[in-house]
């Protein structure tokens, strides 16, 4: 940043741009009890490839703990202005906002960009010569076609109010526009995963076997990962592009058995890339964004021809195999490469990758709901945003294989800004020799969002898969809670120690680090103690009132049950490791 040039106050912005014979204006269009809308215009009398333009302003440094972003993962630190990365947002990477949260969690500024197509950059810097927070929104920071105008609204939240409201109620103002896809109930339920158990090496029998156990454990619904379309077990993309199921060549055939053992069922694509070694790589030569990409040649989606190549795969396969779900990945992977044009020339319709991607995914959802009309699509982080929730129901967490810790920050993240879009965790997995608690605490970290496995059952122990039966069980007993209810994740800086869900008066709390839990006097309090050390400390802030208290087990063995009257000040109860403890008001407050 030019430390030379002027930056105004906010509610004042300020435009750079050195870019002569175009028109910039951003002006104020509302204001409303701390929430103000800007519009920005670009204009100009003919076409032209519009340089970076930056809104810039800025405001005292007051009460600031950290910065959120729908990328940060564990850096949501304050950043200075003379760090250079920052937050990047498109139709498939990342979604256009910025969070600064103050000491207690409450919320000092949230700024989003109405663009959630195009790319983006984002932060709120800290400039230490005057201990003020600088903001900025970039636009055309990437390779970019020819243009006469470009409009959206930035959106400035000043409210003090919790930093998850902020975010969720920048959710709901993208979702004025970006109509968000309904969610199946399929989309909502436990689900089995081939990844990370099986990588490329499924047997038709075994798989059977497994979904069997699935099923009575509570799963409904089993993604056959990447492997169904080819016999090659590298681990690579050259037979992308093609897709068809070698590996199980009566697709039908095993959908449908897995039918009849109680599996819904979905597979698995990788969208843009096009193996060397597929019959499609010669049919779309000279049609891809790139070659030189470390895994396989990407399609170029501003052809009509390759989306229509992309729109009849997935079409086929759900109507051929009797699919109820789809996993569409890497997704973000279309993009400008050093070696892409951004022009019309060649036959592309499309000079922009962005909206070319987006008409892709348009195009894809009308046609498999026409077949589907409740089909299950999963994507995965980073193509979370407000642009992907239009065609994704369900959004899943990064892959972090046995990291709880990784698992619950993503979900939680991803959960801020997805609204009633189903959030799903990475694929729980363990070590079969693992302790169970140990392996539940794989579980109780994404407990708030739904949960998925990719584990062998059919090796786990008997106390494994009855630790996994009650806390699927019970997580199917709280869903509406847990994905429904009021979500508020507790200081994000030190990666979210405490979250918790509130419906109608009922309450689930996790707890994953020692803390003192502030609770009220709801009907029925669930809080799980995800965490190796096994106190948990109350701090009751409600009406007193009489619990019934019954702590369990990971398994759901009851460990005592009591009777207590709660009063204001601060308890204690033993809980065991990964265990959970249920209090249910038994009378009217005294």
């Amino acid at each position: 940043m030019d430390r030379t040039i002027p930056i105004k106050t906010f509610p004042e912005m300020t435009i750079i741009s050195d870019q002569p014979n175009v028109t910039h204006s951003i002006e104020l269009t509302s204001e409303e009890d701390g929430v103000y809308i800007y519009s920005f215009r670009f204009s100009s009398a003919e076409a032209v490839v519009p340089k970076a333009v930056t809104l810039h302003w800025k405001l005292p440094a007051l009460n600031i703990k950290g910065v959120w972003t729908s990328g940060s993962l564990y850096e949501k630190r304050l950043k200075y202005d003379w760090e250079l990365e920052h937050l990047q947002s498109r139709v498939s990477v990342n979604a256009p906002v910025v969070s600064v949260f103050g000491h207690a969690d409450q919320n000092v500024i949230s700024f989003a960009s109405s663009d959630a197509i195009n790319k983006l950059e984002m932060n709120a810097l800290l400039r230490e010569e005057d201990v003020h927070l600088y903001c900025h929104v970039a636009m055309f920071t990437e390779k970019q076609q020819a243009i006469t105008e470009y409009t959206s609204e930035i959106r400035v939240d000043m409210r003090a109010v919790d930093f998850s409201k902020a975010l969720g109620d920048t959710s709901l103002w993208w979702e004025e526009q970006y109509k968000p896809a309904s969610v199946p109930e399929i989309a909502r339920s436990p689900l089995y995963s081939t990844w990370y158990n099986f990588h490329q090496h499924m047997e038709e029998d075994i798989l059977l076997e497994e979904c069997r156990i699935a099923s009575s454990l509570g799963y409904k619904l089993i993604i056959i990962d990447d492997g169904w379309q080819t016999l090659d077990a590298n681990r690579g993309y050259d037979y992308c592009g093609d897709w068809q199921p070698d590996r199980f060549p009566d697709l039908a055939g095993l959908v449908d058995k897995l039918h009849a053992v109680g599996m819904q069922v979905g597979i698995w694509f990788s969208v843009p890339f096009c193996g060397h070694k597929s019959v499609a790589y010669q049919t779309f030569k000279g049609k891809f964004l790139t070659e030189d990409h470390r895994w396989a040649p990407v399609f170029d989606p501003r052809y009509p021809e390759v989306r229509e190549h992309l729109i009849q795969i997935y079409a086929h396969a759900v109507e051929t195999y009797h699919l109820d779900a789809l996993k569409l990945d890497f997704i973000d992977e279309f993009k400008a490469y050093p070696d892409t044009e951004l022009t019309l020339d060649h036959g592309r319709d499309y000079a922009n990758i962005n909206e070319a991607v987006d008409r892709l995914m348009s195009d894809v959802m009308n046609r498999l709901r026409a077949i589907k009309d409740d089909i299950a699509i999963e994507f995965r982080q980073k193509y979370i945003g407000p642009g992907m929730r239009k065609y994704g129901n369900m959004f899943r967490a990064f892959d972090c294989p046995n990291d709880p810790v990784s698992n619950r920050i993503r979900t939680t993240d991803v959960k801020l800004l997805c609204g009633h879009s189903a959030v799903h965790a990475d694929m729980h997995l363990w070590h079969p020799e693992e302790k169970v608690e140990l392996a539940a605490i794989q579980i109780l970290n994404t407990f708030f969002s739904v949960p998925q496995i990719s584990v062998h059952l059919r090796q786990l122990s008997e106390s494994h898969l009855a630790m996994v039966k009650f806390y699927n069980q019970l997580w199917i007993e709280l869903a509406d809670i847990l994905l429904d209810g009021e979500f508020i994740p507790k200081n994000p800086i030190a990666n979210y120690p405490v979250l918790q869900a509130t419906k109608e008066n009922n309450t689930v709390i996790g707890v994953y680090d020692n803390s003192v839990i502030d609770i009220e006097s709801n009907d029925i309090i669930y809080i799980l103690n995800a965490k190796l050390s096994d106190q948990i400390v109350l701090n009751y802030i409600g009406t007193p009132a009489t619990f019934q208290i019954i702590v369990l087990d990971c398994i759901g063995k009851i460990q005592y049950k009591t009777e207590a009257v709660l009063e204001a000040g601060v308890s204690s109860y033993q809980v065991p490791v990964s265990g959970l403890i249920t209090m249910n008001k038994v009378t009217k407050p005294i």
